[in-house]
C-alpha cells in the first residue's frame, strides 16, 4: 500500500519578474492505493500530478505532508521503501548509448539482481514487451514506442510492489498502448498497487478501480467510478470529470 497524506510542494520561481517568489505546485493532496488496485490519477495540465508522483517516488521531498509505504514513512525508511517502488515518468531516462538489454541489466544490478536471476529476468521482460528484435540495439536508434517499452521494462526489473506510471502511453500507437495497458492489468493481478496517470478517459475506464482527481494542486475526489457518476449526476466518466474540474475551479 502507498498513501499520500496532505502532500504539499513549494518551489521558488525562476522566471523573470517573479524570481524568488514561492510557487505552490501542490497545495494539499491525499489518497491511498491498495495492493491489487489500479488508481487512476487524473487532472488538467498543471494541476500538480507529476509533482505529486515525483514525491511519491522519493525523487523530490515534500514541503509538507508525508508518503507512507506499507505504513512506514518514506522519509524514515527511505532506501527500504524505495526498493518497493517502480517509477516511470517523462523524466525517467534510459542510457541511450546502451542497448535495451544492457539498460535492463544495469538497473537490475542497481536493485541487487545478479547472475542467472538477472539474466532470466531481463530475458523475461524483453519477451513480455515484444523487444526481442531490438534487444541488442542501441537505445538511441529505437522508435519512441520501443524506447517507452524498454523504459517500462527497466522500471519493473526488480518486481516492485508499487508501480507508479506517469502517462505511460503518451505518444504510443494503438498496439503499443494496448501492450502497456495489458501489462498494467497483469501487474495488478500479481497483487501490486499501481498508480496510473493519464489524460485518456477510456484508459481510466478500462484499467482503474478508483480515481483520484487533482485540480489546482488539491485532491478533490477519490473513489470508484460508479460513485463518481452518482455524486456528479452524470452518465460518463468524461462528463463526471468535467463537472468535478469545473466546480472546483469555481469554488477555488
Amino acid at each position: 500500500m502507498i498513501e499520500a497524506a496532505g502532500l504539499k510542494k513549494d518551489f521558488k520561481a525562476t522566471a523573470k519578474g517573479a524570481k524568488g517568489q514561492t510557487v505552490q505546485a501542490v497545495k494539499s493532496v491525499s489518497f491511498t492505493c491498495r495492493p491489487g488496485q489500479v488508481l487512476g490519477l487524473i487532472g488538467p495540465n498543471g494541476a500538480g500530478k507529476t509533482t505529486t508522483l515525483r514525491m511519491l517516488s522519493s525523487a523530490i521531498a515534500p514541503t509538507d505532508g508525508e508518503v507512507r509505504v506499507q505504513g512506514v514513512r518514506l522519509t524514515q525508511e527511505h532506501m527500504a521503501a524505495r526498493r518497493q517502488i517502480g517509477f516511470l515518468s517523462g523524466h525517467t531516462g534510459l542510457y541511450l548509448r546502451l542497448s535495451v538489454r544492457e539498460n535492463i541489466e544495469y538497473f537490475g544490478r542497481a536493485y541487487g539482481l545478479r547472475g542467472a536471476a538477472l539474466t532470466a529476468r531481463t530475458s523475461e521482460l524483453i519477451e513480455q514487451f515484444g523487444l526481442q528484435k531490438y534487444a541488442d540495439q542501441q537505445v538511441d536508434k529505437l522508435s519512441f514506442g520501443n524506447k517507452q517499452r524498454a523504459a517500462i521494462a527497466r522500471t519493473v526489473v526488480h518486481t516492485p510492489a508499487i508501480l507508479i506510471l506517469d502517462e505511460p502511453t503518451t505518444g504510443l500507437d494503438i498496439l503499443g498502448a494496448k501492450l502497456v495497458n495489458d501489462f498494467v492489468l497483469e501487474y495488478k493481478r500479481s497483487g501490486a498497487a499501481v498508480i496510473f496517470s493519464t489524460h485518456h478517459m477510456h484508459e481510466v475506464e478500462e484499467l482503474c478501480d478508483e480515481v483520484c482527481i487533482i485540480n489546482n494542486g488539491v485532491s478533490v475526489y477519490q473513489g470508484g467510478l460508479p460513485a463518481l457518476l452518482s455524486d456528479t449526476a452524470t452518465s460518463s466518466l468524461h462528463g463526471a470529470y468535467l463537472h468535478t474540474i469545473t466546480n472546483t475551479q469555481i469554488s477555488a
